[in-house]
């Protein structure tokens, strides 16, 4: 999946990328009862307040619904299609099962149509099969693991990410992040053996700022820039460095502060925490 650059024929044009999908299957379509509509939201909740900052337009986009819990054991499926999602840097592939149903997981690096996928505990560890955590071999990389047994995969789930099995030990295994946390998880969840693949979306250069617009991205200003009622960096005199480490609008760090409760239950099942970046603010913590 390379990266196609474009010709400097504009000012955004010049050195803007994007990829060139010939890993895709050409022509593939959604499959229509798979999809649903998505309601845009603009990042705001139920109560119409403006959770997410810098939210709002872009492109209409269906929503494909995709099997996270992979539950379909003993049932052998064919990769039919490859397709693009919008909805994710990940792409999906279409299964067709051998019972006549059709379903959505997401594609791991190296599958290809035709290809051959199954479910449950007695299947090959081969990439793009789903099987709980205790039948798995150590060692393998694996991605869309769960957290909790039935919930369905919530790590690694995004454009070349992928988990590191690394243990077993009583009732829970023990996985690597992708971010280097290391952590327990009950051997009963499950997970899809293989890495996400599209990981060739990272060096994607977007070029302009209407780019940004059609993914439902607004303009992002800087708390600098605004008024002191508005934002606690806001304010001064001409352009100002803040005179304080950068917080949210809320006045909670934004480099490094820790938001995690201290309190959550599933802090015994954390063993070591990733490592902060370079840019922690002095007195946050480690």
């Amino acid at each position: 999946m390379p990266v196609k650059v474009y010709k400097p024929t504009s000012a955004g044009r010049r050195n803007s990328s994007v990829l060139d999908f010939s890993h895709l299957t050409k022509g593939a379509r959604p499959e229509k009862s798979l999809t649903e509509r998505l309601p845009k939201r603009a990042g705001r909740n139920a109560h119409g307040h403006i959770t997410s900052r810098f939210r709002g337009g872009g492109a209409k986009k269906m929503y494909r619904k995709v099997d996270f819990r992979r539950d379909k054991d003993g049932v052998p499926g064919v990769v039919k299609t490859l397709e693009y999602d919008p909805n994710r840097t990940a792409d999906i592939a279409l299964i067709f099962y051998a019972d006549g149903e059709k379903r959505y997981i997401l594609a791991p690096k190296g599958m290809k149509v035709d290809d051959q996928v199954m479910s449950g505990e007695k299947c090959e560890p081969e990439v793009g099969n789903c099987m709980p955590l205790g039948t798995i071999p150590l060692g393998l990389s694996i991605h869309c693991v769960e957290l909790q047994p039935g919930r369905g995969g919530q790590f690694a789930r995004s454009a070349g990410n992928s988990c590191t099995l690394l243990a077993r030990d009583g009732k829970h295994a023990t996985i690597v992040m992708p971010s280097g946390e290391t952590r327990k998880v009950p051997m009963s969840c499950r997970a899809t053996i293989g890495e996400i693949g599209n990981s060739d979306w990272q060096n994607v250069r977007v070029g302009k700022a209407g780019r940004k617009r059609h993914m439902g991205r607004r303009p992002h200003n800087r708390g600098t820039s605004m008024n002191p009622v508005a934002h606690p960096m806001g304010g001064g005199e001409g352009r100002t460095g803040g005179g304080r480490h950068p917080v949210s609008p809320t006045g909670k760090l934004a480099k490094g502060g820790r938001t995690r409760s201290g309190k959550a239950r599933s802090n015994q099942y954390i063993l070591r925490r990733r490592t902060p970046g370079k840019h922690v603010a002095v007195g946050s913590g480690s």
